[in-house]
């Protein structure tokens, strides 16, 4: 069977993690959410997303095909059901679509025609920027129990300090010593070739993906995930940073998300509790204003390529855009647009030919060329993002 992700109604509560990436890609747990279908799913999968993304996330269409919404994350019984589906079969729950059959001849889906298979139990879904951190906890478990079964983790090592170890799994070339693991309140993964330098202490649940790096004496409480290649330093709490991310740093993260190719100066804070104590509201760029997260803990939502100088200071729910550089002394206002250069004094335009030169000289240190088509995907968030910038 051929399995399409589709983004589904969530793509633009999800910005800006979605303008650079579809729905499938985000990260959440220990895997992407295209990682965890295809895993469950024992196949591959294409998207359905955004023209301007399609050719760096094509969808492949054959005579039969099934299409998922994005925004749900499986588990055995919703995979189950969705390899099982057939023609004119269709999966909800309530009145949200999660997967459907089709197949080419049919030139629109009315699902009036369908037979319609309710879906009662719980799921994890992912609907707005702070469901990433805040259902990360929830992720991390769920994805621990599905990798880890019956399979052996390599040995804890003889220095490391460690509670409830049969909640640990080590897997093959991850380097550790002299670190103290808590895995009572969590479970706690660390991935193929990552590294924990000595000295630091982790509270699980947490997730150290593949290459990823925890920098020495650094404090980390859980549900914190290190995406691919990634690196954290300093006091890091409820965080998800995507692939090639880097907080090396002292100063504190927390309750936040970080995109791809972010960075994090030295010695920079942001708030994730009001002054107040009163529910954090973030920018939506669905509303193009400030919406409820019925959250009191929320920090910052940066999406890929931006940057921060040393010693920045976010307010609660600051969303950062996409390719933004930010610096200097006093708290910059709480939304930044995608493509702004400056601060709390004020900002101008990061123009493109700047912020290409710096992508491209960032990726090549990880051997990753910044392509035509990455190129192409950032000029058309620069030209979407125009109408919040003061130009």
């Amino acid at each position: 069977m051929n399995y399409i992700l589709f983004d589904g109604p969530s793509r633009n509560a999800l910005l800006p993690f979605t303008f650079t990436r579809p729905v499938a890609d985000i990260l959440i747990g220990i895997m992407t959410i295209r990682q965890k279908w295809e895993m469950r799913l024992g196949s591959t999968t294409t998207t359905l997303t955004e023209e301007y993304l399609s050719e760096k996330f094509p969808m492949v269409e054959l005579e039969e095909n099934v299409m998922i919404n994005a925004s749900f994350l499986p588990n055995d019984v919703l995979a189950e059901m969705v390899s099982n589906l057939e023609p004119n079969q269709a999966i909800f729950k309530g009145d949200e679509v999660i997967a459907f059959y089709t197949n080419e001849e049919q030139e629109e889906v009315n699902f009036d025609t369908y037979e319609i298979i309710e879906y009662t139990d719980d799921c994890i879904t992912v609907e707005h920027t702070w469901d990433i951190f805040s259902k990360n906890d929830a992720a991390i478990r769920e994805d621990f129990e599905y990798v880890t079964e019956d399979r052996k983790s390599q040995p804890i090592p003889k220095s490391v300090n460690v509670i409830a170890p049969e909640n640990i799994f080590i897997e093959e070339g991850a380097k550790l010593e002299f670190v103290t693991l808590n895995a009572s309140a969590g479970p706690i993964y660390i991935g193929k070739d990552s590294e924990i330098m000595e000295g630091s202490v982790i509270r699980g649940p947490f997730a150290l993906c593949e290459n990823a790096q925890v920098k020495m004496a650094s404090k980390v409480y859980g549900a914190t995930t290190v995406g691919p290649y990634s690196r954290i330093g300093g006091e890091v709490k409820n965080v998800v940073l995507f692939a090639y991310s880097n907080k090396g740093h002292d100063g504190f993260l927390g309750d936040s998300v970080l995109g791809e190719w972010c960075n994090i100066g030295a010695d920079s804070n942001n708030s994730n509790l009001k002054n107040n104590y009163e529910e954090v509201k973030l920018w939506s760029y669905e509303t193009e204003g400030f919406a409820k997260t019925g959250l009191q803990f929320c920090g910052l939502m940066m999406g890929d390529h931006s940057k921060c100088g040393i010693n920045t200071m976010f307010n609660t729910g600051t969303v950062v855009g996409v390719s933004a550089n930010i610096f200097g002394s006093g708290f910059p206002r709480n939304f930044v647009p995608s493509f702004s250069w400056g601060g709390a004094s004020g900002f101008t335009t990061y123009v493109t030919k700047k912020a290409f030169e710096t992508a491209r000289l960032v990726m090549s240190r990880r051997n990753v060329d910044f392509d035509e088509r990455e190129a192409a995907i950032l000029e058309h968030v620069f030209e979407e993002s125009k109408k919040w910038r003061k130009e």
